[in-house]
């Protein structure tokens, strides 16, 4: 296969430009950047590109923008996105094209060579690759969302409140509630949601998120 490699990372990236030409691949560029890895794309067009989703400037997501770029200008182009945590939005938005030949899977999966290399040969061939945490991930937010039902509409009205960034505080003075029947609203919306006391997670933000989506 004929591949970009684009990770700010040096030792990753050249890591990567390696193991695939010991593999027998062909590298036609190595970058460190968004912007550099949408002219490769173009100019190389490559049976696949690697792609870490966060890179210069901001380490954020310049590197699934720059992605999401190449495959506007160059429809379907393959891609295997890299992340060292799981971020379903970027995912989501990945895949949104519908387009296949998409891959995402967390940065460990590249320490297990053969089932990083299949990952890529999939997504070379127009398949989409998604790790199984991401997978999870993205089913627990349809789960959230749909859940969004059976919330009653004092609970849908306090809800959109959180997502205003009030406090339990201000939430309580706007509804004419107590303190403790703020809490209870809320609890029960973590309830309905699916959101267990987990310290892993905030289950503000989480039950946020899925009134936003919907």
């Amino acid at each position: 296969m004929r591949v970009v490699v684009a990770d700010d990372a040096v030792l990753l990236r050249e890591g990567l430009v390696r193991l695939l030409a010991e593999e027998g691949h062909e590298v036609l560029a190595a970058v460190g950047d968004g912007p550099a890895l949408v002219e490769a794309v173009l100019r190389h067009r490559p049976d696949v590109s690697v792609v870490d989703v966060r890179m210069p400037p901001t380490h954020t997501d310049e590197g699934l923008r720059a992605a999401i770029t190449a495959r506007a200008q160059l429809p379907g182009a393959p891609v295997l996105v890299l992340s060292q945590y799981v971020e379903a939005g970027y995912a989501a938005e990945l895949v949104a094209d519908g387009a296949g030949a998409v891959g995402y899977l967390l940065k460990d999966r590249v320490a297990r060579v053969a089932e990083f290399l299949d990952a890529l040969a999939r997504v070379a061939d127009g398949g989409t690759v998604l790790d199984p945490q991401v997978i999870a991930q993205l089913l627990a937010g349809q789960r959230r969302e749909g859940a969004l039902g059976a919330l009653t509409a004092r609970e849908r009205e306090l809800l959109a409140l959180m997502a205003e960034g009030h406090s339990n505080t201000e939430i309580a003075r706007r509804m004419v509630l107590s303190a403790s029947a703020v809490e209870k609203h809320i609890g029960s919306i973590f309830a309905k949601l699916g959101l267990p006391p987990d310290d892993t997670q905030h289950r503000r933000v989480l039950a946020v998120l899925a009134h936003l989506r919907a």
